[in-house]
């Protein structure tokens, strides 16, 4: 992608100078519980690791289980080279973390993260703006796999979390995904602020998802190059997160629940921006 690439928005560029100084939030992040990310749990996991031609060294399944559908899983990982373990249903359950592996846990290879490069280069490959989402210290894997579920739906080209304070692609992650782990790019960066600045570089719009934002999404240019960032499940965006943002958008609600879930409320703004650009293209 070219480093020359203008930048689109509603706005004019704001000060650029990168301040790496860090704030403090009003309270710390739930620590993130370590999660072997090799894991595979459940059916649909494993097949979507196959499809995508993922590395599968062992798998373990329940032995004496004459399901049809999981012999023919099983027979599919052997003939792509991985060593078959028949193992007692309770020892499933106690190898298990997300207590729904339908009769079948698999070892992986481990899962190989991209770079930002990387994400801007699938989008220029597809010929299209690059669509990204910004996870700012997730810890609930249920909800980190539900926005890569959203996001490679709406056809997004990479997804960024911080190395720390922050669930990676674990077992739990991949069966909320529903697979989606294995096609969606995703980059594990030492600091979101850097990242957000490298993007801005390199022409990429960058909009935080905040109830008090300034613009509703409908207003918000999202046919360019754009990131979306959602923020913790607690605390929402750091504070100097906020400020590197280009500008803080807010889904408008009219209920008397002010706030979304945060896998939900990036499904909304993903879906925007797909609005935005097929209506672009029309």
């Amino acid at each position: 992608m070219k480093e020359n690439n203008p930048r689109r928005g509603p706005n004019d560029r704001r000060d650029r100078r990168f301040n790496d100084r860090r704030e403090p939030r009003a309270a710390a992040p739930a620590p993130v519980e370590e999660e072997d990310e090799t894991r595979l749990e459940g059916r649909n996991a494993l097949t979507e690791a196959l499809r995508a031609g993922r590395t599968i060294d062992k798998v373990f399944i329940a032995d004496g289980d004459t399901d049809k559908s999981l012999q023919r899983l099983a027979a599919m990982a052997k003939e792509a080279g991985a060593v078959i373990v028949p193992v007692d249903r309770r020892k499933l359950d106690m190898m298990s973390t997300t207590h729904a592996h339908q009769g079948i846990i698999a070892q992986a290879a481990a899962h190989e993260y991209a770079t930002i490069d990387d994400i801007l280069e699938e989008a220029a490959n597809r010929g299209e703006a690059p669509l990204i989402v910004i996870c700012d210290e997730l810890s609930d894997p249920h909800n980190l796999g539900a926005i890569m579920r959203s996001a490679e739906c709406a056809g997004a080209h990479g997804v960024i979390i911080p190395k720390r304070r922050s669930v990676g692609l674990t077992a739990t992650v991949a069966k909320a995904s529903a697979g989606a782990v294995e096609y969606m790019k995703v980059a594990r960066v030492a600091n979101i602020n850097n990242a957000i600045h490298e993007l801005k570089e390199k022409g990429v719009w960058v909009f935080g998802a905040a109830g008090e934002g300034s613009q509703p999404m409908y207003r918000a240019d999202l046919t360019g190059p754009a990131a979306i960032v959602i923020g913790n499940e607690g605390d929402g965006m750091s504070q100097l997160v906020r400020k590197n943002c280009d500008m803080l958008i807010h889904i408008p609600m009219s209920g008397k629940i002010t706030s979304l879930n945060a896998s939900a409320a990036a499904s909304i703004l993903l879906y925007e921006a797909v609005r935005q650009r097929l209506n672009m293209g029309a």
